[in-house]
């Protein structure tokens, strides 16, 4: 494997034969629950800092590396193609990271579940910000329906604290 393609399939997820965008959102969710168990000083911002470390390489990967991959396919956005599911599913984990430190595994599900929504579903402007040019385009889209999923997963904590804090 190239390494344009391991990079852009997040090291081969986005290979995977069924539904390589919902295997390619895993990453930044395993890591987020993950991160909340880590102990020490650095605790409430460790979980952030990761996220966004994982949203800007993704983003850089995405747009750097997917035109190469779409020129080897033909495809205008391949499915193979999950760093961008990896840098939207960061944001949404960025989002709640920021505004609901707490150790919580219902949030990262619903974190999870809003943003493949979102990706799914296209709410305006997504379905617009995917006609930007090659990686751009991929990227893009996925970006915003990550925005959408942390303000959803923010504002469904805030008014329901009884099943989610």
């Amino acid at each position: 494997m190239r390494k344009e393609e391991l990079l852009t399939t997040c090291f081969g997820l986005g290979k995977l034969p069924i539904a390589p965008g919902t295997w390619g959102s895993l990453p930044p969710v395993v890591l987020y629950q993950v991160l909340r168990y880590v102990p020490g000083e650095f605790y409430p911002w460790i979980t952030p800092v990761v996220m966004a470390a994982l949203f800007v390489a993704f983003s850089w990967i995405c747009v750097r590396f997917s035109p190469a991959i779409i020129a080897a396919t033909g495809k205008k956005d391949p499915q193979m193609i999950v760093a961008d599911e990896v840098a939207g599913q960061a944001v949404t984990m960025l989002i709640i990271s920021l505004l609901w430190p707490g150790n919580i595994c219902n949030t990262t599900v619903l974190g999870f579940f809003l943003f493949r929504l979102f990706d799914i579903t296209k709410p305006w402007p997504c379905r617009r910000l995917e006609k930007l040019p090659a990686g751009a385009g991929i990227l893009a889209d996925d970006l915003m329906a990550g925005v959408y999923g942390g303000i959803v997963a923010a504002i469904g904590i805030y008014y329901m604290p009884v099943c989610f804090g």
